[in-house]
């Protein structure tokens, strides 16, 4: 299996390679993390058959790249590429860290694999993103990777018993 290797004093010995079989009870333990599944569009108490049945057989369009470290899972990507024929440069993506491992380059390491994966090999020169408005490390994270504001999504999706904004990122290559 294919793994890349990221040492920085900010991410010690993280690993970054595509997620298999066995690291679903991990990538099921992270959105489980109040935050991971508030962050992003998951719902809370999500079941592991959900997380197998969806990680399980990928289409081939998609993606799941996990950081680990010390052999467990501290961050998942998942990304799409677009399979219209219009759309085929295009990818979206979401992701979430630990709560524990979080500012220690985890998110920017995943960011640099799946950008490394979608430009360099896989011909994309679109990669776009939501976030939401309130995630200000998110957003500031995508922001040194190249990625730019294009606009807000008011009432995007509903989180805590309230509608919020997010804003739509993307990075054209």
């Amino acid at each position: 299996m294919a793994e890349h290797q990221f040492d920085s004093p900010q991410a010690p010995e993280i690993s970054i390679r595509h997620s298999t079989d066995g690291d679903i009870e991990g990538i099921f333990a992270l959105y489980g993390q109040r935050s991971c599944y508030a962050g992003t569009l998951q719902r809370p108490y999500p079941s592991l058959t959900f997380w197998q049945k969806r990680l399980k057989d990928l289409p081939e369009n998609c993606y799941s790249l996990v950081a680990v470290r010390e052999g467990k899972i501290v961050g998942q990507l998942g990304m799409e590429v677009y399979s219209n024929a219009r759309r085929k440069h295009v990818a979206n993506f979401g992701m979430a860290v630990c709560e524990s491992a979080r500012g220690q380059g985890i998110g920017s390491a995943l960011l640099g694999a799946m950008i490394d994966l979608a430009t360099n090999w896989l011909a994309v020169r679109r990669i776009e993103l939501e976030v939401y408005t309130d995630n200000e490390a998110a957003v500031a994270l995508y922001k040194s990777h190249g990625f730019e504001i294009e606009g807000e999504a008011k009432d995007y999706a509903f989180r805590d018993g309230r509608y919020v904004n997010a804003f739509l990122m993307a990075r054209c290559c």
